[in-house]
């Protein structure tokens, strides 16, 4: 059996810019990109915490150190700067790679630099 499972996270990044001229996909900080285990051209899933739109993009490399965090095409309409995004990547497992996968998670401040690196931390129930 294959399991879809988490495999980078940019977790609630400030989008800089909303271009809806530019041909598609999201602009990453290739530092934010790296950190999160994410390939220029990866699908990713961006999530907008501030007004709940959900789309499905793929992530280009932005200059390093930039902080960029820039949403292309269409998603321009729905998500705007200043909005908060989680940026997510998904990768299959087979069921022994997926009982010790760990994802790259990746917690920036407002400026979108790096404050945390770490796996998902699963909640757990007291």
């Amino acid at each position: 059996m294959r399991r879809k499972m988490l495999g980078g996270k940019v977790h609630r990044a400030t989008v800089t810019e909303a271009d809806v001229d530019y041909e598609g996909s999201i602009t990453l900080d290739a530092d934010l990109l790296d950190a999160a285990g994410i390939l220029p051209n990866e699908v990713v899933h961006v999530w907008d915490t501030t007004n709940g739109a959900r789309v499905t993009t793929y992530a280009i490399p932005g200059p390093r150190g930039s902080g960029d965090v820039c949403v292309n095409g269409a998603a321009a309409h729905l998500i705007r700067p200043g909005d908060k995004v989680i940026v997510v990547s998904f990768v299959e497992l087979d069921d022994t790679e997926a009982l010790v996968w760990q994802p790259r998670c990746v917690f920036v401040d407002d400026h979108n630099r790096i404050v945390e690196r770490r796996a998902e931390v699963a909640f757990k129930r007291a």
